[in-house]
C-alpha cells in the first residue's frame, strides 16, 4: 500500500466517522438535548461555566475555533436571555469578561444533566470491556488529532488487569523479534516467567505495572521473590512510540520503591548487552554489573548480563 493510498483511505474512514458522530450527538440539530440552545450556544455556556473566570469573546473564540461574527452573535442571544453579563475585568475597564448569571447557571446545569444522562444510557448499553475500548479510542483520537506529544502526556501506572499480561507477552515478543529477530523461544520464556507470576504471586512482595498514556498500554514490568532478602526485576520494556518521555524510569523507580517497602535488601535483573536502552535506565536507577556469561538464546549468540544493586 502506497503512502498516498493510505492516507486517501484514512482520509474516508475519518470522514465516516465525524458524519456518524455528528448524527449520533446531534450535532446537526438547532436544539441540542430538547433544549432551548443550539449546539453552539451549549458549547459557549459550557466553556463560560468550566473555563477561566472572566474570559473575554475572544478567548473563547480561540478555544471552540469559532470566528469573531459567530461567537459575537452567540453571546448577544445568551446576553439578551439573560443568561450571561459582561463586565469590566479588574485593572481593565475596556476589556469585558463574561460570567454566566444564577439564569446562565441553572440552564447550564440542566443542559450538563441531560448530557450526561444521554451518554451515561450509551455507554450502560456496552459491556465493561466495551466501554474501555470505546473511551481509550476516543482518548486516542483525542491525543493524536490534538497534536499532544508523548512527554507532555500524564503516565498512568496501574496493576495488571485481566488481559495485560497476555498484551505482554504479545507485545514483548513483537518487539523484540522485530528490533532484535529474536526467535519465539523467548515469547516461550515470557510465557513461562507470566504463567509462574499469575500461578504464584505473593501480593506483598510480588507486583506487576503497566503504564498507560491515556488508557492505551505503553509498557510493563515486574518484581518477583528471588530469595528473603533478594527482589528481582523482570520483563521492563515500553512501546516504540512511547520511548524518551522517562516512562521506563518511571516504572523501575516503581519497582525500587516496592521492593524497599516490602523488606528487601538487594534487587537484580537479567538482560543481554544488546539492550542498551534498557541498560542505561539500570544505571541511572544505580544498578551495577555483576556478572555476564556468553550464550546462545532467541536465535542468536548473545551475553546475558546480572546487573544488582543494595535498596
Amino acid at each position: 500500500m502506497t503512502e498516498s493510498t493510505s492516507l486517501s483511505r484514512a482520509v474516508t474512514e475519518a470522514r465516516r466517522f465525524t458524519r456518524f458522530y455528528t448524527s449520533y450527538a446531534d450535532a446537526l440539530s438547532d436544539r441540542m438535548l430538547k433544549s432551548p440552545f443550539s449546539l453552539p450556544q451549549a458549547r459557549v455556556l459550557h466553556e463560560i461555566a468550566t473555563g477561566p473566570k472572566g474570559q473575554q469573546a475572544a478567548d473563547m473564540a480561540r478555544a471552540l475555533r469559532m470566528d469573531a461574527g459567530q461567537i459575537s452573535r452567540v453571546l448577544k442571544g445568551l446576553e439578551r436571555a439573560g443568561l450571561i453579563v459582561r463586565a469590566p475585568t479588574e485593572g481593565h475597564a475596556k476589556r469585558l469578561g463574561i460570567t454566566l448569571t444564577s439564569e446562565g447557571e441553572a440552564a447550564f446545569q440542566e443542559l450538563d444533566q441531560r448530557a450526561q444522562t444521554q451518554m451515561g444510557a450509551a455507554l450502560d448499553r456496552l459491556t465493561g470491556e466495551d466501554r474501555t475500548r470505546v473511551i481509550r479510542a476516543m482518548r486516542l483520537i483525542t491525543r493524536l488529532l490534538g497534536g499532544r506529544p508523548h512527554p507532555a502526556v500524564s503516565v498512568e501506572l496501574r496493576a495488571p488487569e485481566p488481559g495485560d499480561l497476555g498484551w505482554v507477552v504479545s507485545r514483548q515478543s513483537a518487539l523484540y523479534a522485530g528490533e532484535y529477530g529474536w526467535t519465539a523461544e523467548y515469547e516461550t520464556l515470557v510465557l513461562k516467567i507470566l504463567a509462574e507470576f499469575a500461578a504464584t504471586q505473593d501480593p506483598a512482595r510480588e507486583r506487576g505495572w503497566i503504564a498507560e498514556i491515556d488508557g492505551t498500554r505503553v509498557g510493563a514490568v515486574f518484581v518477583v521473590r528471588k530469595d528473603a532478602q533478594t527482589a528481582q526485576l523482570r520483563l521492563l520494556h515500553v512501546e516504540r512510540a512511547a520511548r524518551g518521555a522517562g516512562i521506563g524510569s518511571r516504572l523501575v523507580d516503581a519497582v525500587l520503591a516496592f521492593a524497599r517497602e516490602a523488606g528487601y535488601r538487594r534487587i537484580e535483573l537479567w538482560t543481554n548487552d544488546v539492550l542498551v536502552s534498557a541498560r542505561r535506565i539500570y544505571v541511572r536507577a544505580g544498578f551495577e554489573l555483576v556478572e555476564e556469561e556468553p550464550h546462545h538464546s532467541f536465535g542468536h549468540d548473545l551475553v546475558g548480563q546480572v546487573w544488582a544493586r543494595e535498596l
